[in-house]
């Protein structure tokens, strides 16, 4: 988490306080859900991008020679919406594979389309056909879960380490099944 994602949660949890405090009970449980849907957009996408970059990590160990970069406060457009978050940028090469996950900041920032809490992007540079598309919920027990959107007419399904695994055999230019 930055410094001013940490001062945002600060002042967030002040206000919660302050409106409880005032009896604004509508307010503070506002405030209340926003901060714990930050908490599970934060550890989902610190899932997503921890896990790329530690199985990447493997990978190298056993001879590939990924490149890898991180950048936080990173922003991407998704249709007329604008998500802040983190990248990281794999390299094979000439090869890329660009993973962006985040979530709109401000209110002029836009929304999450589909309901998710956050949206991430698994972009293939060249082979469109294999990117992916995440979406960010809530699961049952209430951890956060990244669901595949790009299937639209197929069912939807949480993901894996096994997909991402599979998204790094197609950047290594592997054969999957």
């Amino acid at each position: 988490m930055s410094e001013l994602d940490e001062a945002w949660a600060a002042a967030l949890a002040e206000a919660e306080r302050r409106a409880r405090y005032s009896g604004r009970t509508d307010i503070a449980d506002y405030l209340a859900l926003k901060n714990s849907n930050d908490l599970l957009r934060t550890a989902g996408i610190e899932w997503l991008i921890a896990s790329f970059t530690a199985i990447a990590a493997e990978l190298n160990r056993i001879g590939s020679s990924l490149e890898m970069n991180q950048q936080d406060g990173h922003r991407f457009k998704v249709g007329n919406s604008t998500m802040v978050g983190r990248s990281l940028t794999l390299k094979n090469g000439v090869r890329a594979l660009v993973v962006e996950a985040g979530w709109p900041r401000t209110p002029r920032d836009g929304i999450v389309r589909g309901g998710g809490l956050a949206y991430a992007s698994l972009r293939h540079l060249g082979i469109k056909s294999a990117s992916d598309e995440l979406l960010l919920s809530k699961s049952t027990n209430g951890t956060p879960c990244w669901i595949s959107v790009v299937n639209e007419h197929g069912p939807k399904s949480g993901v894996r380490e096994s997909d991402l695994r599979r998204h790094l055999a197609i950047l290594l230019d592997r054969r999957h099944g």
